[in-house]
């Protein structure tokens, strides 16, 4: 993340990583040892940045109440990723081993298991009331069903854009909406403008997976810290590849490859190329500049100044973003 975008809360950053070690120990050692894997990994801390930002802009922030709100959406995160790691047999995240690649699926399931339970568990002991915990309970109903509906449209050439925007809401931008909504609430915030605030966590968070498919198209492995055209060898049709497909001369050759599961190194820098000699990536920035612009124009008026440019510094940071 960029240098400056969270300074105004980098001691609460601080407190926080000391917070998910905690929250993921366990006398059982090797569930000490994969938790610890997982919390120090590296990781934007995105989410938990943003409901921690969020909570600030309210009139009565305090970091003991907050902070394990924040440490909770962090876990979930952590969790789901460790499931989709598995789902996608990844080796690696943010250039570091992945827990299935490290222990074994067993381990890296229940592991994620544990850290789920641990989120649950955080957040009980916050008491913040039957709300919060519908909504979180809700946003990992969602990151579910968006895995669901992305698994099951694997190797098809879906051109429906209304399934792609669902499929990136589901696993992303509720996500981000939620950080940024219970924060708010939490620190507390007017109920109108913390919805002012869920709408920014949307905008950014959709605009956040369309910059992120774009970096699959566009950048080497080493940039990116995973495979590039990743998601095409995984049968996975985003915003620029379903352009290309719907543009491209070579259209119903693009359809071919990515709906192959045999696919092979060749198929797939094919793919890429066919889909970088379209406008695709272009169309693509250019809708997530428009969330972004949105993200923007909704901030509440009354933050504080350095709240405000934080948030502000964040969407910034996702338009430029080449990692």
């Amino acid at each position: 993340m960029s240098n400056r975008m969270f300074d105004v809360i980098k001691q609460d950053l601080e407190v926080l990583n000391e917070g998910l070690i905690e929250a993921v120990s366990s006398p059982v050692e090797l569930v000490n040892e994969v938790g610890t894997h997982l919390v120090t990994a590296g990781g934007k801390r995105i989410r938990p940045a943003l409901c921690l930002l969020a909570a600030h802009g309210g009139n009565v922030f305090s970091l003991d109440k907050v902070l394990p709100l924040a440490e909770a959406l962090e876990l979930i995160h952590t969790a789901s990723l460790v499931h989709d790691d598995v789902i996608d047999d990844a080796d690696t995240r943010r250039g570091e081993p992945t827990a299935n690649a490290k222990w074994d699926n067993q381990v890296a399931i229940l592991s994620g298991d544990y850290i789920f339970a641990r989120a649950f568990s955080l957040v009980a002991a916050g008491g913040y009331g039957d709300y919060v915990s519908k909504r979180l309970a809700e946003l990992v109903c969602n990151l579910s069903v968006g895995e669901i509906i992305q698994d099951h449209t694997v190797y098809q050439a879906v051109k429906d854009l209304d399934n792609y925007y669902s499929r990136i809401q589901k696993k992303t931008a509720d996500f981000l909406e939620i950080c940024c909504e219970l924060g708010a609430l939490v620190g507390g915030m007017a109920k109108d403008d913390a919805a002012k605030l869920a709408e920014y966590g949307h905008c950014i968070g959709m605009a956040f997976q369309i910059t992120d498919d774009v970096l699959d198209i566009m950048q080497t492995s080493e940039q990116i810290g995973k495979p590039a055209g990743n998601d095409i060898r995984q049968g996975i049709v985003t915003l620029p590849v379903i352009h290309a497909l719907q543009v491209s001369p070579a259209g119903a050759e693009l359809e071919e490859i990515v709906t192959n599961p045999e696919m092979t190194d060749a198929m797939v820098e094919r793919a890429l190329e066919i889909v970088r000699a379209t406008d695709g990536v272009d169309m693509a920035m250019a809708k997530a500049d428009e969330y972004l612009d949105r993200a923007r124009n909704v901030l509440p008026e009354g933050l504080p100044a350095e709240i405000k440019e934080a948030f502000v510094m964040v969407a910034d940071f996702i338009g430029d973003r080449d990692f």
